[in-house]
This record gives structure tokens, sequence and C-alpha cells, in this order.
């Protein structure tokens, strides 16, 4: 038996009557923190070059998606193999000069032949028609609100009453880095006071103005 056997065999265990009981009560949505806190974590030790400890972390980040598998294998949706098979099978697929007969010379080229081959699989797939549909839909929460506010500005979209742009403006004429950092350390601070969750608190209100924002265009695109 493999290591990931293994591994797949001890979810199974923690998930199943008799198990472990904070395992069984978690849930696709209850594990968004634990995936970003771990995917931290290793980009942690990456930016430090620190090899052994890099190890566990990536075995703490693999941990979540078959976590994730687990779960979804006990509601008939998927399981851990059709995640493998499926990366698998893309990765294949967008490397036609590795497992085809194409002809690439640079990276430049198979990034770009990449994106030519990844808008064919969404011509394929479901059609997306939010106006942020270019989003990342669940980046970390500030940098979510970021690219939220980046499309609000590039596309010039309907945001009267949802963000006071005039705060913003003078808000951001106040800062440099320096006070930047300060202020949110400070907020978030606050909220671990509070007992409130910022990370979860930014993501649903930035989730809330794109929202609003969608609404407002696309009765307009009909």
């Amino acid at each position: 038996m493999s290591a990931i056997d293994d591994l797949l065999k001890t979810m199974a265990r923690l998930r199943e009557p008799g198990g472990c009981p904070w395992d069984q009560e978690q849930t696709h949505a209850s594990l968004v923190r634990c995936l970003i806190d771990e995917a931290s974590e290793l980009i942690d030790t990456i930016d430090r070059g620190d090899y052994p400890h890099m190890r566990e972390e990536l075995g703490d980040v693999l941990i979540q998606i078959v976590f994730h598998a687990r779960i979804a294998e006990e509601k008939g949706q998927f399981n851990f193999d059709d995640v493998a098979r499926e990366i698998n099978d893309k990765l294949v697929r967008r490397h036609p000069h590795v497992f085809g007969t194409e002809q690439i010379g640079t990276s430049g080229e198979v990034i770009t032949r990449w994106e030519e081959i990844k808008a064919t699989e969404k011509k394929n797939g479901p059609v997306a028609t939010g106006v942020f549909k270019d989003l990342p839909p669940r980046l970390p929460a500030l940098m979510f609100a970021e690219a939220v506010w980046k499309q609000i500005e590039k596309k010039n979209l309907p945001a009267d009453g949802l963000v006071d742009t005039a705060q913003v403006k003078a808000l951001g004429a106040q800062l440099d880095e320096a006070t930047l950092g300060r202020m949110l350390f400070e907020l978030t601070a606050a909220a671990r006071a509070k007992g409130l969750d910022p990370e979860g608190a930014l993501r649903l209100h930035a989730t809330g103005v794109m929202r609003d924002v969608e609404r407002r265009v696309q009765p307009a695109a009909r």
C-alpha cells in the first residue's frame, strides 16, 4: 500500500463513526480558514528556504485536499482519485508540446499556448455571465477585496452607495505603507478582542459589494 493509500485510509477512519469528533464535524466551508493558514505556512517555509519544514507544510496542505475529497466522497460527489485524474488530464492536455506533436521553444510561448487551450476549455464549460467573471473567486480576503475594487475602477462599474469613493480617496491620501500596516493590524486586533473573524468579515463584505454591482449592471445588459 502506498503512502497516499495510507493517508486516504487514515482520513476515512477519522471521519467514520467512532473516529474523531472534530474531524466529523468539519465541512467544506469550515475548512476554508485551515486551507488558507496551511498554504500561508507553506509559503513561509519557501520564503525562508526551510526544506525540512517545507516537507511538513506540504503534507499539511495535502491533508486539506484529502479532507475535502473525503467529504465530497461521503456525499457521492467525487473522490480523491477523481481529483488526481482531472488535474493529470489537464496537465497532459495543456502541454501538447510534451505529450503531443506541437513544437514550442520558449516559456513565453508555453504560457500563450496554455491560455489558448484554457480559453477553449472555458468555452466548452459553464458560461460565466457575471461582470466579475475574471476574478479568482476565493483569494485571501484582502487580495479579493483589492481585486473587486480594481475591477470596479477599471470597468467604471456603478458602486455609488456601496462604496464611499470620496472617503476612499481622502483616506488613501493619508496613507503610506507603515500607516496602512498599523491600521490593518489594529483592526485585526480589535476584531480578535471582539470575537470577530476579520478574514471572513472582509470576504463577506467584498462579496456583497460584488454581487450588488452585478445586480445593477446585468439588467441593463439584457
